[in-house]
């Protein structure tokens, strides 16, 4: 068996700098704001594995019944050498691609990214054994702005997987998928998993579940600020809101103020006051219909060659060529 290896592009120092950057942008917005990879401390990871078990989160479930169904399609369509899969995390769902490539192709690499080093040194270390042969090459970096950190040589298929691209505004989401066009070569492909338009009865519900584990993911973000930054949130004093914003057709995620109050965030020399009732965005998850992804991925430089849905049509897999 082969040892994985692990390429380093992200430090401390860097997520350092990175949340700095974000806090003071979002803390001193109208309205303000914070991104959701802040949420994922070891904490919010946690939280997070919880979320995806609960019975209204529909979302991780139903992609992974549409993988199994269809991962013997990709495989046949794709043919890589290469599988590069975007915010790996603990690659749970890989195992299944990686069977299937290894089945029926010439896949040789496994490239997992994320940002955790400590996560992603597991996560290649368990496909390494569970896959001996197979090369697995991790990179520690942000998908967001490191993609040229990607290994390059062979046939490779990037996925993104779990509805990811739904956090992504569409003025990012345009300069994402051009960034990846731009690292692949023709022919290469990118396998895109994303949450569809659905009825808001069953979207809402799944990130304000009955439990209160959405809640307690959401205010994690400032568990986050209070430990890296110093700040001195009091997180119990912020309500989770999670609105379906039918215009946009996205669900946001938003923590409301309990009363007023003043916030300290020592090492930003930032003080941040609050209205009651005052509202702060911490996730946008955009859902889409399939014409508007296709449109999207065209638009970036990319030919859709497959779509397989779920039964329900609430989830999408979208396996696209770059021209």
């Amino acid at each position: 068996m082969t040892a994985a290896t692990l390429d380093i592009h992200l430090t401390e120092d860097d997520l350092n700098t990175a949340l700095r950057s974000d806090a003071t942008q979002g803390l001193t917005a109208t309205p303000k704001w914070l991104p959701p990879k802040w949420f994922y401390d070891a904490k919010g990871s946690e939280l997070f594995e919880r979320i995806t078990e609960l019975p209204e989160y529909y979302p991780t479930r139903t992609e992974r019944a549409l993988l199994e169904r269809v991962v013997d399609e990709i495989a046949d369509a794709a043919q890589a050498e290469v599988l590069v899969e975007l915010g790996a995390g603990s690659a749970a769902k890989t195992r299944l691609l990686l069977t299937a490539l290894s089945a029926r192709g010439p896949l040789k690499t496994y490239v997992p990214q994320d940002v955790s080093s400590a996560a992603l040194r597991a996560a290649a270390d368990e496909v390494a054994a569970e896959f001996p042969g197979l090369g697995v090459h991790g990179v520690v970096s942000d998908f967001t702005d490191t993609l040229d950190n990607l290994p390059r040589g062979g046939r490779r298929m990037i996925a993104f997987l779990g509805g990811t691209i739904g956090n992504l505004v569409p003025e990012e989401r345009a300069e994402f998928l051009a960034r990846i066009h731009a690292v692949l070569e023709p022919g290469e492909q990118l396998l895109l998993g994303a949450g569809l338009v659905t009825d808001p009865a069953v979207l809402v519900p799944a990130y304000d579940d009955a439990a209160g584990v959405t809640a307690e993911f959401n205010r994690n973000v400032l568990h986050v600020l209070n430990a890296r930054l110093r700040a001195d949130f009091a997180p119990e004093k912020f309500r989770h809101i999670a609105v379906w914003d039918a215009a946009r057709e996205w669900i946001e995620m938003r923590l409301e103020a309990s009363e007023d109050m003043t916030v300290t965030v020592a090492d930003l020399g930032l003080t941040v006051r609050f209205g009651r009732g005052e509202q702060m965005r911490t996730e946008i998850s955009a859902k889409f219909r399939v014409g508007g992804l296709d449109a999207e991925l065209a638009a970036a430089g990319f030919a859709t060659g497959h779509v397989w849905t779920d039964p329900d049509d609430r989830f999408a897999l979208i396996l696209a060529g770059r021209r």
